[in-house]
């Protein structure tokens, strides 16, 4: 399913277990004009995506606590909800682009705790 954009703002699903981190990306996506909902690991958003059909997007960490990491949750949306579109963000790891699921984009997070 496609969410259509010209009705109301597309939602945005943010997970991230750092509350600061979490807290910046909803007011960027807020920013942006969009719809921010958030989850705190990789279960809780898997049970979001099985409720809601309007997420258009997902921003995940990759490190995550859960049943999954964030990777690996790309890798479940991208099976289950292709229409969703990904981010994955770290400030710790790098992945390769072959171990990201197809269309997905990776983003350096600077700001993780422990960078310089």
């Amino acid at each position: 399913m496609v969410h259509d954009l010209s009705r109301s703002p597309a939602v945005v699903l943010i997970v991230e277990d750092e509350t600061m981190l979490r807290m910046h990306a909803v007011d960027m996506v807020e920013d942006a004009g969009y719809t921010p909902i958030e989850a705190l690991d990789t279960d809780d958003a898997v049970a979001i995506l099985e409720s809601r059909s309007d997420v258009a997007l997902i921003y995940t960490d990759i490190q995550l606590p859960g049943g999954m990491d964030g990777l690996g949750l790309a890798h479940t949306v991208h099976k289950r909800w292709p229409a969703i579109k990904i981010i994955l963000v770290s400030g710790q790891l790098n992945p390769s682009s072959i171990d990201l699921p197809p269309a997905a984009d990776f983003l350096a997070n600077h700001s993780k705790p422990g960078r310089s």
